[in-house]
């Protein structure tokens, strides 16, 4: 048998988490035969409501789950873990500014990199699930100097897998026929899905195969605001569907995403001409434990406009908590370069390699 990776998830007795863990444990993250140790994590309130998740998972008898643990503080949550699942963050509370939000979570997020920092293993993997999570997973990373930013990613896994489904349904195809589908830029109302290089059952163009008008008008605002819709509709947020792109974006970064394209919020190397060092959602691929950004996709005028507009977005975002971002590591997030040798991403970490002889590894 496999040893157990350890899982830390923290807001861990939130509605996101209460479906996501049911899935971890049955082995839909990792695979049906990786034992795991999960170590969750709550704000010191929440921690009795968490027991009563914990024993709910005890009464499952799941048999990949060889230990649970509580925290209320994320430098005993995070000892040692090869995955961190950050769903916890501070929701927007009536009269809230966007950058009131910024700053109250940017104390949360700072805290956390400096635990996974200090006590997490040296290879982790660190998904931000908690909104605003672009600028949340930039806050953790400058906060983890000791860590690569490509260890650190936002999820877009949501928007990526409706923009999917919601054309699936519009075209009368199953979802997982569609490939190609991908979503730039933030998790917010600003984020551009491009359908322009989408191929339907392997060989036609999703983009021929829908107006134009409806695309732009319907389409594109429709996932901007699928959010919203969903509290509209039920009067809770998206907590399942949340959960399960969690999910799927953990498994296709440790598993690989089979050729397919995927959307992660990942640090930017400047592909696209986009600003390096924030956290923007690019289309990749996934294989050996990393991502890599797809390269040379036509992007068109519209296309153009789009993504610059959420860039624009992720900077102003970044302004905002500028004060807050240690400046030892502003130079380090920066120091990307996309390699003409694999076309993926590389971070520079001041170390002087010499001659290159023989070289395998993926950095990513």
């Amino acid at each position: 048998m496999k040893q157990p990776v350890r899982i830390a998830v923290t807001g861990a007795a939130g509605n996101i988490s209460y479906s996501l863990l049911f899935k971890i444990a049955a082995g839909e993250m990792l695979g049906p035969d990786q034992p795991v140790i999960l170590q969750l994590v709550e704000i010191p309130q929440a921690m009795d409501k968490l027991r009563g998740v914990a024993m709910e998972l005890e009464d499952c008898a799941f048999p990949l789950v060889h230990g649970i643990s509580l925290h209320d503080n994320p430098f005993d949550g995070f000892r040692g873990i090869h995955y961190a699942m950050l769903v916890g963050a501070r929701p927007r509370s009536k009269g809230m500014e966007r950058a009131d939000l910024l700053e109250a979570n940017a104390v949360i997020f700072a805290e956390q990199g400096k635990a996974l920092n200090e006590v997490a293993n040296r290879d982790v993997k660190a998904l931000v699930v908690g909104n605003p999570a672009n600028t949340n997973c930039l806050i953790l990373s400058r906060n983890a100097p000791d860590l690569a930013p490509s260890q650190f990613c936002a999820m877009t896994r949501l928007d990526h897998n409706r923009a999917q489904g919601i054309l699936g349904n519009k075209l009368g195809v199953n979802p997982a026929d569609i490939e190609g589908v991908c979503v730039w830029g933030n998790h917010s109302p600003t984020m551009y899905p491009d359908l322009h290089h989408a191929q339907v059952l392997g060989d036609e163009a999703a983009i021929d195969m829908i107006d134009e008008q409806w695309y732009k008008e319907e389409y594109t605002p429709r996932i901007q605001k699928r959010g919203a819709e969903i509290i509209e509709w039920r009067g809770l947020s998206s907590a399942a569907s949340a959960a399960q792109a969690a999910l799927d974006h953990m498994r296709d970064w440790a598993l690989g995403s089979d050729g397919r394209i995927v959307s992660m919020g990942i640090i930017s190397d400047g592909s696209y001409g986009v600003a390096k060092g924030i956290y923007y959602s690019f289309p990749v691929v996934c294989e050996f434990g990393s991502y890599q950004i797809v390269q040379s996709l036509h992007i068109n005028d519209y296309g153009q406009s789009m993504m610059k507009k959420t860039e624009q977005e992720l900077l102003e975002e970044k302004a905002a908590v500028d004060h807050l971002l240690p400046e030892e590591t502003a130079a380090s997030r920066e120091a990307l370069r996309t390699s003409s040798r694999s076309g993926q991403t590389e971070f520079d970490a001041g170390i002087d390699t010499g001659e290159s002889y023989y070289r395998a590894d993926r950095i990513c």
